[in-house]
């Protein structure tokens, strides 16, 4: 006698708190399975091990293990790179980098008062049209405006 055990399933998963997929019914004892109504009768024939519940299963990290060894693989020292430098490291990843640290320093400046506002957005907006090439010349350009200041 073939009968449909998926209310049971169901009713099996809500008791234990687990998904439909993860019972598994012993195949020797599915009459007693079938006449099981209740959550008690559920709760039961879990512990008369009628009803099993499969171990869960996670995703696997062996991909992403893979990935990251290939990532921190060898040959990566300063003779063995091949490909010009715009190859590893972008133009805009290089430009981000530059522009962060340079409305950086300008920020600390402004903030001990060693710019104004005005001086300040002006040196900023350079900063931001490419003209500043990097710390040096922005310190360079901050002492020149307060060498201006003091004329």
């Amino acid at each position: 006698m073939v009968v449909n055990l998926r209310a049971k399933k169901r009713l099996a998963a809500r008791v234990t708190g687990v998904g439909v997929h993860r019972i598994k019914f012993d195949t020797d004892h599915l009459d007693d399975v079938a006449d099981a109504i209740t959550r008690e009768n559920i709760r039961s024939l879990i512990t008369a091990n009628t009803i099993k519940i499969k171990p869960f299963t996670g995703t696997s990290r062996g991909r992403a293990q893979d990935k990251k060894d290939q990532r921190n693989k060898r040959g990566t020292t300063q003779g063995s790179k091949q490909g010009r430098k715009g190859a590893r490291v972008g133009k805009k990843e290089v430009y981000v980098a530059k522009v962060r640290a340079l409305r950086r320093l300008l920020k600390i400046a402004k903030d001990r008062k060693d710019l104004t506002n005005p001086e300040f957005w002006a040196l900023y907006k350079k900063v931001g049209g490419n003209t500043v090439r990097n710390k040096a010349h922005l310190r360079t350009l901050m002492a020149e405006i307060k060498d201006k200041r003091k004329d």
